[in-house]
């Protein structure tokens, strides 16, 4: 008798697991669609994300898209996200660039069901169901204290920016709470909107008025190629010290040369691959109700934040970068 169960037991495994297959293989529908809305999406560092989002949607199987402006523009990116919710997506991606603007556009989408969560740039009063990526007030912490160490301890400091950015803010209070027991201080803060001429520009009036600038910090990663090229045209390399953001192209680049001290990459690929990854699992298993404020409940199943991690690059393992492997499938 136990040889009979035994040998029905045996026979039922290769239709259950083909029964395991079968639901592994359809968990994801065919219109199943997951959309990345940014701002200034052409610039590597949005690249390098787009890469991610396509990764995960080519494992799942499913669509995804990106949208946003292609340069610096808030607004326009506020029509990209009333794109994407209009095109009922599985789930959404954003990075907010103003979150003033773009917390009404993300509560709309959760009111209609549609799963949104921040990466990169944050929009904490907003619905969104919690933010993947850098941990941005440690990541200006650790730009800070390095930034402190190289001009050992004393000087003056010039900060790129973009305002209204939340998390350019939360860097800006890393720097600022790294620098308190330095002689270093912050003697200009310059928003360049976005735009590497409008870095360029005022980098060169700071160096050709004579101005007693020791570093030079840019919280985003467009800036230091602008300031780093002005610096070199005046033959300051390694006179001024340049904190970056970001590895991009041109960014590693002056890394190589000597030009720019170090940078702080974080990683925009990561946060769009996982940020997919968890928007499809709250796709098939939502939390009820979907809009409800889960940062406050002890018994939520999602979390607040998702720390993607940041790294210093220099000219000790600035190399390290070309031989990092490819994901497969990429």
């Amino acid at each position: 008798m136990r040889t009979v169960q035994l040998s029905l037991l045996l026979a039922s495994i290769p239709a259950a697991m083909l029964l395991l297959n079968s639901c592994a293989g359809s968990a994801h529908a065919p219109d199943e669609n997951y959309i990345l809305v940014a701002d200034n999406t052409k610039i590597a560092y949005w690249q390098l994300a787009a890469q991610g989002l396509a990764h995960a949607a080519a494992e799942m199987k499913v669509k995804s898209n990106v949208l946003g402006p292609d340069g610096h523009d808030p607004q326009g990116e506020h029509d990209a996200f009333k794109h994407a919710v209009a095109l009922k997506p599985s789930g959404i991606l954003v990075s907010a660039a103003d979150a003033s603007i773009l917390t009404p556009d993300i509560n709309a989408a959760l009111d209609q069901n549609i799963p949104v969560i921040t990466i990169d740039s944050d929009a904490p009063d907003s619905k969104r169901l919690f933010f993947v990526g850098t941990d941005n007030y440690n990541a200006g912490l650790i730009g800070g204290k390095m930034t402190a160490k190289l001009m050992n301890g004393k000087g003056n400091v010039a900060i790129f920016t973009i305002s209204n950015q939340s998390n350019l803010k939360d860097r800006l209070q890393g720097y600022m709470s790294a620098f308190e027991h330095t002689e270093v201080k912050i003697t200009q803060t310059i928003d360049m909107n976005g735009s590497g001429d409008t870095a360029f520009d005022n980098a060169k009036k700071l160096i050709d008025s004579k101005a007693k600038v020791d570093a030079f910090v840019c919280l985003e990663a467009i800036a230091c190629p602008a300031v780093a090229d002005v610096v070199n045209r005046a033959n300051q390399a390694g006179k001024v010290i340049i904190v970056a953001m970001d590895t991009d192209p041109s960014t590693v680049d002056w890394v190589n040369k000597g030009v720019i001290s170090a940078t702080i990459a974080q990683k925009p690929y990561t946060m769009a691959y996982y940020g997919t990854k968890l928007l499809d699992d709250i796709h098939h298993h939502p939390p009820s109700p979907l809009a409800g404020d889960w940062n406050k409940n002890i018994f939520s199943p999602i979390p607040t934040f998702v720390d993607t991690g940041t790294f210093v690059v220099d000219k000790t393992n600035v190399g390290s970068l070309a031989k990092a492997p490819t994901p497969s499938g990429q």
